[in-house]
């Protein structure tokens, strides 16, 4: 990850602007200056729209616009007008000239569009490796895979490219990538955001989905983007009230019930995460969820495949070379099931829904884990289907069985690898599972501001995972601290009194109990200190002692440590 062109979500976004504190000119400066993680875009919107876009809003009042120059990203299986739709398949590309509803609402709410992003070629896949435009790397590096099939979207947002994305959604493409990246995955009710103007995977199941950095967020963006679309005719309306944390009635699996694929640390952090949920809901009882994961195989299993390729299959026809073999293969193998084959799997569903109806009137929310491990770009690459389908396993029949499913990160694995829950409820109960995804679901702890080595993806990350650390949000400093390269290799972090500038740090929160331990780690001239961040707050970080700056490179100019090593590496 390279630094970042917004550091915050939108709530703080939204109070820099009201406050006159940050123009939308000032962030379209910050997105363009962006150096982005490979393979994300697909396409950008072009510098001079962009400005002109931000200047549209400068002249505009802040209050007026829900969304107000908050940058955002779509997934290039969405419709925005001049800017073509590829859905990862050059042959395949269009330049739409209207956009898709769901782009048009979030546009005339002040978002300020950036650009599009990379996908699993056609929405096949969870993996974020199936594109001609380059495999998608997870934010915490180390070959992990970013997860698909919207993994640009979900690492913009991780990166701090946007401050939300558009994905979308069939079998768990808008939650795959949240809990591989680390960030809220909001997958609604079907319907409930347009698919007018998506390119279709599996029409009668797909969904627009949201990534964001906390359900807040997601929150908000939903209010503005759900409605009808006229000429959508699986567009849906519907209000629900929402049920409170406290009063909320929780369903969990049987550990052992689950099929992790070996993965012990996963498994362990799904009886972690659930635990702090009990103690914030009124009860939380086990439930049988066979039912439920029998519907998901159903997906790829059964007839759905054929509705794959009900849309694709005259281009596949007079193109089949320009699309990549493995997501060819998938689509085609739709082929081999018959119209009676459609009706037996429809049959079966039905008596799996109402074994789902029944289950949450026992319940409000159920929480499994979103994946039940992880895999490296190397290791998909070894086994590509199979490992697809593990990666499918707790997300895939949330669309077969009408659920609206909210994905939210669950601490780290002890070898560092991210864990993630999803909160699933009945078709429109959104108000309930993002109230609950906005409670802390990891226990609370010391938030600490990292600037160089302990930053994700880096050198000494594993040190500060491995005490408990977990990721909260990356954002800048105060504009009254330089960064130094130092002699001894590593970054310093210098408050100063004249000349400083915003450096981009990442904030960490560490257990009580760990903090001595990390500090210990930590030799001079480096220590913990008090650390000013954007927007005024003051958290502990790593700081360097000014004498030790005497021999080490002013850095302060990239803006921060991952900036001064692309910088350096070019």
């Amino acid at each position: 990850m390279t630094s970042t062109a917004t550091s915050t979500g939108i709530a703080a976004l939204r109070a820099a602007y009201l406050r006159g504190d940050l123009t939308p000119a000032e962030v379209a400066d910050r997105v363009l200056a962006a150096p982005a993680p490979p393979a994300v875009w697909i396409s950008r919107v072009p510098e001079g729209a962009l400005r002109d876009r931000a200047a549209e809003l400068g002249r505009r009042d802040p209050r007026e616009l829900p969304l107000y120059g908050i940058p955002f990203a779509v997934k290039d299986n969405i419709d925005v007008a001049g800017l073509p739709t590829t859905a990862a398949c050059p042959a395949f590309a269009y330049t739409p000239s209207r956009s898709a509803p769901v782009v048009d609402r979030l546009l005339a709410a002040g978002a300020l569009l950036v650009g599009k992003t990379n996908l699993d070629q056609f929405a096949t896949g969870l993996t974020g490796s199936r594109s001609p435009y380059g495999a998608v790397e997870s934010v915490f590096g180390g070959g992990l895979i970013a997860g698909g099939s919207s993994s640009g979207s979900a690492v913009a947002v991780a990166a701090g490219l946007v401050a939300f994305a558009l994905g979308t959604d069939t079998a768990g493409s808008g939650r795959v990538p949240a809990a591989l990246n680390g960030i809220v995955g909001l997958k609604p009710t079907r319907g409930l955001l347009s698919t007018a103007g998506v390119v279709p995977a599996c029409r009668s199941l797909d969904c627009v989905s949201i990534f964001a950095l906390d359900a807040a967020d997601a929150a908000a963006v939903l209010s503005v983007a759900s409605g009808p679309a006229a000429d959508d005719p699986w567009s849906r309306v519907h209000e629900a009230a929402a049920v409170p944390p406290e009063a909320v009635r929780l369903g969990v699996a049987r550990p052992e019930t689950l099929d992790f694929d070996g993965d012990r640390g996963q498994a362990e952090r799904y009886v972690e995460g659930c635990l702090a949920l009990a103690r914030r809901t009124a009860s939380a009882d086990p439930v049988d969820v066979g039912p439920l994961l029998e519907a998901g195989g159903l997906l790829y299993d059964g007839p759905w495949v054929a509705e794959r390729l009900a849309d694709l299959e005259d281009f596949l026809r007079d193109h089949g070379a320009d699309v990549l073999p493995l997501t060819r293969g998938i689509i085609e193998g739709g082929r081999r099931f018959s119209a009676a084959d459609a009706f037996r799997a429809q049959h079966r569903l039905q008596e799996l829904r109402a074994a789902a109806a029944r289950l949450f009137e026992r319940i409000d929310v159920l929480a499994l884990p979103t994946i039940p491990t992880t895999f490296t770009l190397d290791e998909i690459a070894a086994e590509p289907l199979r490992r697809n389908a593990v990666l499918g396993r707790f997300t895939q029949f949330a669309n077969l069985l009408d659920l609206a499913v909210v994905t939210v990160p669950n601490g780290h694995t002890p070898d560092g690898r991210p864990a993630s829950l999803s909160l699933i409820g009945p078709a429109f109960t959104e108000p309930t599972l993002l109230g609950l995804a906005g409670a802390p679901v990891a226990a609370t702890g010391t938030e600490i501001a990292v600037v160089g080595h302990h930053l994700r993806g880096e050198a000494r990350n594993g040190e500060l995972v491995a005490l408990g650390g977990r990721f909260v949000r990356a954002t800048r400093t105060a504009p009254c601290f330089r960064l130094f390269y130092l002699a001894t290799g590593v970054p310093g972090l210098v408050r100063v009194a004249d000349g400083g500038v915003a450096i981009e740090v990442e904030v960490w929160s560490v257990p009580p109990a760990a903090v001595g331990a990390l500090l210990g780690s930590v030799p001079p001239p480096l220590s913990l200190g008090h650390v000013s961040l954007a927007g005024g707050e003051r958290v502990t970080g790593f700081l360097c002692e000014a004498y030790a700056t005497a021999d080490g490179l002013d850095i302060s100019a990239s803006g921060g440590w991952r900036a001064f090593r692309a910088l350096e590496a070019r």
